[in-house]
Protein backbone atom coordinates (compact mmCIF):
# COMPACT_ATOMS: atom_id res chain seq x y z
CA UNK A 1 0.00 0.00 0.00
CA UNK A 2 1.49 3.44 -0.62
CA UNK A 3 -0.46 6.93 0.24
CA UNK A 4 0.07 10.74 -1.24
CA UNK A 5 -1.08 14.06 -0.38
CA UNK A 6 -2.47 16.17 -3.36
CA UNK A 7 -2.27 20.29 -2.64
CA UNK A 8 -5.11 20.94 -5.32
CA UNK A 9 -5.58 24.74 -6.28
CA UNK A 10 -7.93 26.70 -8.48
CA UNK A 11 -11.83 26.91 -8.44
CA UNK A 12 -11.96 23.82 -6.29
CA UNK A 13 -14.03 24.99 -3.32
CA UNK A 14 -18.24 25.23 -3.44
CA UNK A 15 -17.99 23.00 -6.80
CA UNK A 16 -18.44 19.98 -5.25
CA UNK A 17 -14.71 18.79 -5.62
CA UNK A 18 -14.36 17.22 -1.68
CA UNK A 19 -17.73 14.86 -3.02
CA UNK A 20 -16.67 14.06 -5.88
CA UNK A 21 -13.11 12.78 -5.11
CA UNK A 22 -14.75 10.74 -2.32
CA UNK A 23 -17.06 9.51 -5.12
CA UNK A 24 -13.69 8.86 -7.23
CA UNK A 25 -11.66 7.29 -4.68
CA UNK A 26 -14.70 4.99 -3.31
CA UNK A 27 -14.69 3.81 -7.00
CA UNK A 28 -11.26 2.92 -7.01
CA UNK A 29 -10.66 0.98 -3.63
CA UNK A 30 -8.45 4.02 -1.74
CA UNK A 31 -9.07 5.45 1.71
CA UNK A 32 -8.49 9.31 2.48
CA UNK A 33 -10.31 11.95 2.92
CA UNK A 34 -10.52 15.50 1.58
CA UNK A 35 -10.05 19.58 3.59
CA UNK A 36 -11.15 22.54 2.56
CA UNK A 37 -8.14 24.28 3.23
CA UNK A 38 -9.15 28.50 4.67
CA UNK A 39 -6.75 29.57 1.50
CA UNK A 40 -9.05 28.54 -1.03
CA UNK A 41 -7.14 24.69 -1.58
CA UNK A 42 -8.56 21.24 -1.01
CA UNK A 43 -5.93 18.89 0.33
CA UNK A 44 -6.88 15.30 -0.51
CA UNK A 45 -4.81 12.41 1.23
CA UNK A 46 -5.29 9.07 -0.54
CA UNK A 47 -3.82 5.63 0.07
CA UNK A 48 -4.11 2.40 -1.46
CA UNK A 49 -2.58 0.38 -4.35
CA UNK A 50 -0.06 1.93 -7.26
CA UNK A 51 -2.57 1.50 -9.68
CA UNK A 52 -5.21 3.02 -8.20
CA UNK A 53 -3.53 5.90 -6.86
CA UNK A 54 -2.61 6.34 -10.39
CA UNK A 55 -6.25 6.53 -11.77
CA UNK A 56 -6.68 8.72 -8.98
CA UNK A 57 -3.83 11.24 -9.82
CA UNK A 58 -5.32 11.41 -13.40
CA UNK A 59 -9.01 12.33 -12.25
CA UNK A 60 -7.76 15.14 -9.80
CA UNK A 61 -5.77 16.69 -12.65
CA UNK A 62 -8.84 17.68 -14.66
CA UNK A 63 -11.56 17.80 -10.98
CA UNK A 64 -15.17 17.48 -11.18
CA UNK A 65 -16.39 19.47 -14.06
CA UNK A 66 -17.33 22.89 -12.32
CA UNK A 67 -14.08 23.03 -10.98
CA UNK A 68 -11.31 24.46 -12.74
CA UNK A 69 -7.76 23.32 -11.55
CA UNK A 70 -4.65 25.60 -11.99
CA UNK A 71 -2.69 23.00 -10.00
CA UNK A 72 -1.88 20.37 -8.10
CA UNK A 73 0.54 18.97 -5.66
CA UNK A 74 1.89 15.70 -5.27
CA UNK A 75 3.39 14.12 -2.29
CA UNK A 76 4.35 10.83 -1.28
CA UNK A 77 2.76 10.42 2.34
CA UNK A 78 3.10 7.52 5.20
CA UNK A 79 0.20 5.04 4.86
CA UNK A 80 -1.89 5.43 7.70
CA UNK A 81 -4.84 3.17 9.89
CA UNK A 82 -7.63 4.13 8.40
CA UNK A 83 -10.43 3.09 5.73
CA UNK A 84 -13.43 4.98 4.11
CA UNK A 85 -13.21 8.41 2.87
CA UNK A 86 -13.72 11.51 5.40
CA UNK A 87 -14.62 15.14 4.28
CA UNK A 88 -14.18 18.08 5.92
Amino acid sequence: MEAVFFLVSGRVQGVSFRANARHQALALGLAGYAHNRPDGQVEVFVQGSPPALEAFARWIAQGPPLAKVERVGRQRAQPREMAGFGMS
